[in-house]
């Protein structure tokens, strides 16, 4: 097979941005120079041989095994995953970069299917090493202080042990995996990458049009819904088939766990008790009047409007800054912010921008939206935006610049306990955020200061009452799903249902609005995720907090906190700063500082 061409460009050489300035596109060869490269397929033929004589040597053996052995063993297994995790991070990130190519489809395709079938043999490894007693692995962490540095991740592993199943159970699910989940959440992205919507007669990618609802102009806002609505009811049968057959697969996986409830995976994963989210969860939802419903009471009046709907939820204010940011001075102000922190911040984030670690530009087949893909231990961290020059594009980038960082302080840990459960990997993102935030908002002219503190509330409204609605979506998503088959009329119904609970009565919802529970693509990767974003939302704002009051050595706090990874559980983090999740009164303080905003703005009105 010859090598396909890659339509990449050297981080030297970016895509033109226009009215933005050239923006950078990712440089993969720090991963593998190609798709066909040879050092993709050496690293494919380790794999190969590696992973049976690793089987063979720990199959059966590792409860008789002696600490420091078995510590050499997990250091093998990390060899196995950095190289796996390599592989299909470029094999992933290649194909978000269009998602309509075929032919970077295929290849995204082949080697999951391909990775899978290696590990088919490593099926046995975790389930093996929860059978070991109690007593014989703290045994082996006494002997073996080697051992002993891989306490967290077992810790998580075992919170699994009530729920693993027979070795042929897993092994089948495992093969079965390739088309079960992974494919339906390949046929959403390859659908919502190849949707088309005419906005007065221009046609425009998902990406541009959810865009549009941001306008300064309230009948272009109104058109691109319109143009929104019309494709997503034309997809609808689609879309809730997709969810279906999601929701009843994840029920089948929970029963034959033996998991209480749909959201108990997600907590199992985030290391984080039940009760902390049920907490965040009713404190949340307590406080929509004193936020989300009074704030956009004050944006009616601000707009002019008796009623809103739902496309004037993120207009702009009057007196807002329309203007598009060119990419440089995005750059500048997001490392400004961070240096403004601390030098060693800019110093993590400078590379990013310098050595091909951002893709910017909005692009055909381009997936939507912005992430930071840590990739793998050895390498470094990628971050994809859609980038439009808006103020909120500036904070998406602090925001996934956030990530990056964090991604590269908590490398040191290995690729075992390097990964940090969801709800504590939004803190330093959140908290980018945040500094970007202070920073402009400081050098604001008094005239432009209500603006820019309206839009930092409706962007902690985004990541907090609309993440917790999104969560509450799929937890009566899922519950209505173990009754039955749901139809496309029963989704739109639960989704307005729990829009009007969180968005208040200001609101009017035109005929449409139903389907706009479609396009969210963490209800199909990710179940239950969204709540993550209000964790960490909630923890940064009590963090910052802690920062203005008490700033001395509260760096260097920080940085040992993300360099931490997943080596440590959030209680063990949070105790530096004198801070406690399980504290119901935590997340109060959180949402008291949207509400002391909301507060501000009101006194604005005279």
């Amino acid at each position: 097979m010859t090598a396909l061409p890659l339509p990449l460009r050297d981080a030297a050489s970016p895509s033109g941005g226009a009215p933005f300035g050239d923006l950078p596109e990712w440089r993969l060869d720090d991963l593998y120079p190609g798709m066909e490269s040879a050092e993709l397929k050496a690293d494919l033929a380790w794999l190969a041989a590696e992973i049976p004589a690793f089987a063979a040597d720990a199959q059966g053996r590792m409860a008789a095994m002696g600490g420091d052995a078995l510590a050499a063993l997990l250091a093998r297994y990390e060899a196995i995953q950095g190289k796996s995790g390599r592989i299909m991070s470029y094999a992933g990130l290649l194909y978000s970069q269009n998602t309509a190519d075929g032919a970077r489809g295929k290849f995204y395709a082949d080697r999951e299917a391909e990775i899978t079938a290696l590990f088919n043999p490593l099926v046995f490894f975790t389930l093996e090493l929860n059978r070991i007693e109690d007593a014989a692995l703290e045994a082996k962490f006494a002997e073996s202080p080697a051992l002993a540095r891989y306490r967290p991740w077992f810790e998580r592993l075992r919170a699994f042990r009530p729920h693993q199943l027979s070795d042929e159970l897993e092994t089948y699910q495992h093969d079965m995996s390739v088309v079960g989940a992974s494919a339906w959440n390949k046929l959403f992205d390859e659908t919502m990458a190849a949707l088309e919507f005419d906005v007065d007669g221009e046609t425009l990618n998902l990406e541009a049009t959810l865009n549009l609802l941001s306008d300064a102009d309230r009948a272009r806002r109104a058109a691109g819904a319109k143009a929104l609505t019309k494709v997503f009811k034309a997809n609808l049968p689609l879309f809730a088939r997709i969810t279906n057959t999601l929701a009843k697969e994840k029920e089948i996986e929970d029963k034959w766990r033996k998991l209480p409830t749909p959201q108990h995976a997600r907590h199992l994963s985030n290391h984080v008790e039940p009760e902390v989210v049920q907490a965040l969860r009713d404190a949340v939802v307590a406080a929509y009047p004193a936020i989300s419903h009074r704030y956009y009471a004050l944006k009616a009046k601000w707009l002019g409007l008796e009623k809103l709907e739902f496309w004037d939820r993120n207009a702009p204010l009057p007196t807002a800054d329309d203007r598009k940011i060119p990419w440089d001075e995005a750059k500048e102000t997001v490392l400004e912010a961070y240096a403004g922190f601390d030098p060693k911040m800019a110093e993590l984030a400078q590379p990013f921008f310098e050595k091909g670690w951002i893709d910017a530009a909005v692009k055909p087949g381009k997936a939507p939206g912005a992430f930071a893909h840590p990739t793998v231990t050895e390498a470094h961290p990628y971050v994809m935006l859609n980038y439009l020059g808006k103020t909120r594009d500036v904070m998406t980038l602090a925001h996934e610049l956030g990530h990056g960082v964090h991604q590269l302080l908590a490398a040191g840990q290995g690729e075992l306990l390097s990964r940090t459960p969801l709800t504590l990997a939004e803190t330093a993102s959140v908290f980018g955020e945040m500094l970007t935030f202070k920073r402009l908002l400081a050098a604001a002219a008094p005239e432009k200061r209500k603006a820019m503190l309206a839009s930092k509330v409706e962007d902690m409204i985004n990541t907090v009452v609309r993440q917790i609605a999104f969560y509450e979506f799929e937890s009566r998503v899922h519950a209505a799903r173990r009754e039955g088959e749901l139809t496309k009329e029963q989704l739109g119904e639960i989704w307005m249902g729990v829009q009007r609970e969180s968005l208040g009565p200001v609101f009017d919802f035109a005929e449409g609005y139903e389907t706009y529970w479609t396009y969210i693509p963490h209800f199909i990767h990710s179940p239950f995720y969204v709540y993550a974003y209000a964790f960490g939302d909630g923890l940064v704002n009590a963090l910052y907090a802690r920062y203005e009051a008490e700033p001395e050595g509260f760096q260097q706090k920080y940085f040992d906190m993300l360099a931490a990874g997943g080596a440590k559980h959030h209680r063990e983090l949070l105790a530096p700063f004198g801070l406690d999740a399980t504290d119901p009164d935590f997340w109060k303080m959180g949402l008291g500082v949207i509400s002391g905003m909301i507060d501000e703005l009101e006194a604005m009105e005279g």
